[in-house]
């Protein structure tokens, strides 16, 4: 489909407004398309991860601990709540990344009870790496949208994450 052209979505919008003309499906379309593209950008995006031996939870970790600058040490707790995911699911991730060598975790030598995780050299080149590739990718997909478009999408997206958040 082309941008503007009738989608699968406007399909369903028509079904609707036939069946129930009394209701506001605006909304309907505008989530409809979200999810399709969340869907669709999944698999844009996956492969860059693949080839490096990744996947994208997996980056998602890499980048955090990347983004926290030296030592490039975190704790899990913190990990988890940056990436909004529950502490099981972090452990995982960790024991996966840490299998690799991407990853190290040592005990806190002020607290016992905690421990720290830290970027190995393997992983710090690791993350370099696709997140220079990840970054040309989603570029890449972003190319249709002028610079005004990306900013007032981008704008858009956010007032609705954080008022959908809000309600929650």
């Amino acid at each position: 489909m082309d941008a503007g052209g009738f989608d699968a979505v406007d399909v369903m919008l028509e079904q609707w407004r036939s069946e129930r003309p009394d209701l506001d499906l605006s909304g309907v379309g505008i989530l409809g398309r979200v999810a399709q593209l969340s869907a669709v950008l999944a698999g844009a995006v996956e492969p860059v991860f693949a080839r490096h031996g990744l996947r994208s939870g997996e980056f998602d970790v890499l980048t955090a601990l990347r983004r926290s600058g030296p030592p490039y040490v975190l704790i899990p707790s913190a990990l988890s709540e940056t990436l909004m995911m529950s502490r099981a699911g972090m452990t995982s991730r960790l024991d996966r990344l840490e299998a690799a060598g991407l990853v190290r975790r040592s005990l806190d030598p002020d607290d016992r009870r905690s421990f720290h995780v830290a970027l190995t050299e393997a992983g710090h080149e690791v993350v370099d790496a696709v997140i220079a590739e990840h970054a040309t990718n989603v570029a890449g997909l972003v190319s249709c949208l002028d610079p005004g478009q990306r900013q007032s999408l981008d704008q858009a997206l956010r007032t609705l994450l954080d008022h959908v958040a809000k309600r929650q």
